[in-house]
């Protein structure tokens, strides 16, 4: 006999959802890309099915910003420890998943930062959940301060904070942050949570302005560094570390992701404070840690940038380089004070059809970044140019943003956002 049974009402409710999603032109559609390791920034394009396509696209939105995702010094230290050690990890670092590898990233992830102690996570994401939910609910009465764009991650921490009252101030707006810490309890434990680099606008935050007023009102300092890591200061260690200040603050997040090309996230900070996140934090304690193979590449990475200066000087040539072409071209894009390149375009739809005829009909990638990611009516192309980009590549996506930009409707409205941006 056959059971029928009404469906749970969730079912509709995801139906309505994907449907208003739809109709905002908003649905994420993900492009299979198979990144071809000797020849970055170019990618195998697959229309169909799971292999890739001979099909060759050049990236443009890619978080791998030195490219050491395809060094081959960092390839050879993965797949050696990944001969050694086995594919994953065993377990959680309690149980069997501690290899002295991690024991050594972390180590030189410390040093990096100018901190006493660090500690490894599966992803960035998980490491600023996971830190900040723990730290928040650990004493009675904290108030956290949180700058308006900070990632989703560091509002997914507050939030699950749930004895903690956050205060959200004004996006890098010193002012507004002050007036808000000196209205709050003297007595009260208190944190500033805010990032370097923000991804999304390029824009930097003043780590030393924060930092002082941290001390004026006894407050905490947590500062997200993961689109700087790598990047910025004479051994990649952010901007805290450019500007001279890391000591100042005291947790430093990053990530293995972005700069270092790899994988995991992680936090360093005094002996104490990483001590107890080891201890407390359940996004730590109670996941399987990352692969040998994983840390291996990490570890050589962060080797080789914190000591090969040149890999940033030739990233921030090459950034400047296509602004100079944009600008010459008379291409709009959102000036920035980091590597980011935003194209701004103002209008969901827009963003996803021109992001669609870069790669239909230029071969190129360059991902639309919509609501929620950045509010509506701030819809963009975020481009990454990176060391190996070439003039030729530059030409390319500035010729073609040139010709999509001659549709006047998509142009007026580009030049409208730039002017509220």
């Amino acid at each position: 006999m056959t059971v029928t049974r009404e469906k749970h009402p969730f079912y509709s409710f995801c139906n309505k959802t994907l449907e208003e999603i739809r109709s905002q032109g908003r649905y994420r559609q993900f492009t299979p890309l198979a990144r071809n390791a000797s020849q970055y920034p170019i990618y195998q394009l697959s229309k169909e099915g799971l292999q890739p396509s001979p099909e060759e696209i050049v990236v443009w939105s890619a978080n791998d910003y030195l490219g050491m995702g395809i060094e081959p010094a960092v390839i050879e230290a993965a797949t050696q420890a990944l001969k050694q050690y086995g594919a994953g990890a065993g377990g959680t670092r309690n149980i069997a998943g501690t290899n002295p590898l991690h024991g050594q990233l972390e180590a030189e992830l410390a040093s990096l930062h100018h901190k006493e102690a660090g500690l490894l996570f599966v992803s960035g994401y998980v490491s600023n959940q996971a830190s900040l939910m723990t730290i928040l609910n650990s004493m009675p009465g904290w108030i956290s301060f949180s700058d308006r764009q900070n990632h989703a991650s560091m509002i997914a921490g507050l939030k699950g904070a749930k004895k903690a009252n956050c205060v959200v101030f004004e996006h890098n707006d010193l002012n507004d942050l002050e007036a808000k810490l000196a209205a709050a309890s003297p007595e009260a434990p208190k944190l500033i949570a805010f990032e370097s680099v923000y991804s999304m606008d390029g824009d930097i935050s003043d780590i030393k302005a924060i930092c002082a007023l941290a001390r004026k009102y006894g407050a905490l300092t947590y500062l997200d560094e993961v689109h700087a890591v790598g990047l910025y200061g004479q051994h990649g260690g952010g901007v805290s570390e450019r500007e001279g200040v890391a000591d100042e603050v005291d947790i430093i997040e990053g990530t293995l992701a972005k700069g270092f090309g790899a994988h995991g996230g992680y936090v360093t900070a005094s002996r104490e404070i990483i001590d107890y996140l080891r201890s407390a934090a359940s996004g730590f304690i109670f996941t399987t840690s990352l692969p040998p193979a994983i840390v291996a590449a990490a570890l050589q990475s962060v080797r080789m940038v914190k000591k090969d200066h040149w890999r940033r000087e030739k990233l921030f040539e090459r950034v400047e380089t296509f602004r100079e072409k944009l600008e010459q071209a008379g291409v709009p894009y959102m000036k920035t004070e980091s590597h980011i390149v935003p194209i701004m375009i103002g209008d969901a739809e827009r963003c996803k059809e021109i992001s669609r005829r870069l790669l239909s009909e230029f071969g190129l990638y360059a991902t639309p970044i919509n609501y929620p990611t950045v509010p509506r009516g701030s819809e963009r192309l975020r481009l990454t140019p990176n060391p190996f980009h070439t003039d030729e590549m530059m030409d390319d996506m500035v010729k073609a943003l040139k010709t999509l930009f001659s549709d006047v409707k998509i142009q007026s409205n580009s030049e409208k956002v730039i002017e509220n941006v």
